[in-house]
């Protein structure tokens, strides 16, 4: 059964860094696109950033604004999300999803997802 796990969530202050990885298990790790998505208290879920299988292709939301950086080590089978400058209106549970091929920016589109991680960060 392939999982997808997240580590590397916390509390930080306002202007502070963290970095995400998700590792998912099971086979053909290189057909997957990867994604995080994130959702707060009351709203829906909504993309953050997503790379594609490869690796050569990667987008990210508005409201990143140069301010994330998407990757992937093939080797691990991981994706990893570097975020700087964060802000309180980043705080949410960020997930980590698959889907064959291509990124996507609808929810709709992945078929795998992790459980969350919890990101906090205070003013």
């Amino acid at each position: 059964q392939v999982q997808l796990v997240e580590s590397g969530g916390g509390v930080v202050q306002a202007g502070g860094s963290l970095r995400l990885s998700c590792a998912r298990s099971g086979r053909f790790f290189t057909n997957y696109a990867m994604a995080w998505f994130r959702q707060a208290p009351g709203k829906e879920r909504e993309f953050v950033a997503a790379i594609n299988w490869s690796g050569d292709s990667t987008g990210f939301a508005d409201f990143v604004k140069g301010r994330f950086i998407i990757s992937r080590d093939n080797a691990k089978s991981t994706v990893d999300l570097q975020m700087e400058s964060l802000q309180p209106e980043d705080t949410a549970v960020y997930y980590c999803a698959a889907k064959l091929y291509n990124w996507d920016t609808s929810p709709l589109e992945y078929s795998e997802w992790g459980q969350g991680t919890q990101v906090t960060v205070s003013s």
